[in-house]
């Protein structure tokens, strides 16, 4: 069994590549930075540290990568491959499909077997990206077999990984910090033959209910807290995850998004209510070193219509829920500043000289007094008679 990993950055390294040397398989790193990729093979090493857990400390050894400018070698990786992971970021996934085209169709021609590609990022429908770009690009002598035998599936990463402190990082440049958390759940309905035996693995039948339960409760509580937590003046998100005005609003969004998502899926709410608390966790851990500037980046994309906060108050209102404590994170996130981040200037720009009707309709996707937009407006001036929010 060998493997593929398109993207050689924190995930990439700290997680997919750490779980695929565990269990012993070997894999090569695809790289778009030549410098990046030089540094993989000329250390050929590098160090996965367990926040909290230093005894599970990992030497990663063997690590090589190929340049994603060396189209063949890269092909002819992916032809003797029997999975390729990608962890690229959802908004790179079409620039690799050439390069998996090409490797595709060197396995094809060479009957080698099935073939299954496992998207690892944090973005809506990943695998039908790769398919339709596949499909469209894909030789004509080649298309029979990416319909029989390649498998295009996704998975959800809920480790977090972050970057080593000075120190480390000169000792060790590609260290990387990783959550003490090992698994990796995939959807099994989208494989094609098996993948191989990797540690931590999950298959998941019923993904779709899974997928949506990770996003509406993990993705909207980093939201929420991110956006609060710049607003009450954080760098940490764990230090804003400890604020009790925060929490109040948290443990609202996590009640919101509970109700609609048991509705939806027909689980127990006290289950998904446990479920919250896993996030929580996550949230508060002061051993994982992560910053409200990083998960706060680019409000325009997280306050998109589909996104983290927008997408779970549409999702809540449409079970008939109030999603009050969401409209409030939407609130704060629409006031986000950060002169540095060119996304949040630009948000600044159109509030500032549009108004929030304009934000609502071009940056969130709501009619500025729809339900939610008027919710939204309501929890804006919430926030002002407060004393939270100003301007």
């Amino acid at each position: 069994m060998k493997c593929v990993i398109f993207g050689a950055g924190k995930i990439a390294r700290g997680f997919i590549g750490h779980l695929l040397y565990l269990s012993g398989i070997p894999f090569a790193f695809v790289e778009k930075s030549d410098a990046l990729a030089a540094m993989i093979n000329a250390r050929g090493q590098y160090t996965v540290n367990i926040l909290g857990s230093p005894a599970k400390n990992c030497l990663v050894r063997g690590a090589s990568a190929l340049p994603f400018a060396d189209a063949d070698a890269v092909a002819a990786a992916i032809a003797d491959a029997d999975a390729v992971f990608t962890a690229v970021g959802g908004k790179n996934l079409n620039e690799i499909v050439p390069l998996l085209a090409r490797g595709i169709e060197r396995k094809a021609a060479a009957q080698g077997g099935s073939l299954n590609i496992v998207t690892c990022e944090n973005w809506k429908m990943p695998a039908t990206i790769l398919r339709a770009g596949l499909e469209a690009g894909l030789a004509e002598s080649a298309r029979p077999y990416l319909a029989e035998n390649v498998g295009i599936t996704e998975a959800v990463v809920m480790r977090s990984a972050i970057e080593p402190d000075a120190d480390l990082k000169q000792s060790d440049p590609l260290a990387v910090n990783v959550q003490d958390f090992w698994q990796l759940p995939v959807d099994a309905s989208r494989i094609v033959g098996a993948l191989p035996d990797i540690q931590g693995l999950q298959l998941i039948d019923r993904f779709t209910g899974f997928l949506e339960r990770k996003f509406y409760t993990y993705n909207a509580a980093n939201g929420t807290v991110s956006y609060l937590g710049a607003l009450f003046g954080y760098e940490k998100l764990a230090d804003a995850a400890h604020d009790e005005r925060i929490l109040s609003i948290l443990d609202g969004v996590y009640r919101e998004t509970a109700q609609a998502l048991a509705k939806k899926h027909v689980f127990p709410l006290e289950e998904q209510l446990a479920f919250t608390l896993t996030s929580l966790k996550k949230l508060q851990d002061y051993t994982i070193e992560d910053y409200i500037e990083r998960n706060a980046r680019d409000p325009i994309r997280k306050l998109g219509q589909d996104d983290r906060l927008v997408g779970s108050a549409r999702l809540v209102l449409e079970y008939g829920i109030v999603p009050e404590n969401l409209c409030t994170a939407i609130a704060a996130a629409i006031y986000y500043r950060n002169e540095q981040d060119e996304f949040a200037v630009r948000l600044a720009a159109i509030r500032q000289t549009e108004g929030i009707d304009a934000v609502l309709a071009k940056v969130c996707g709501l009619e500025a007094n729809g339900e939610l937009g008027r919710l939204i407006k309501a929890r804006i001036a919430w926030l002002k008679e407060k004393g939270w929010l100003h301007g």
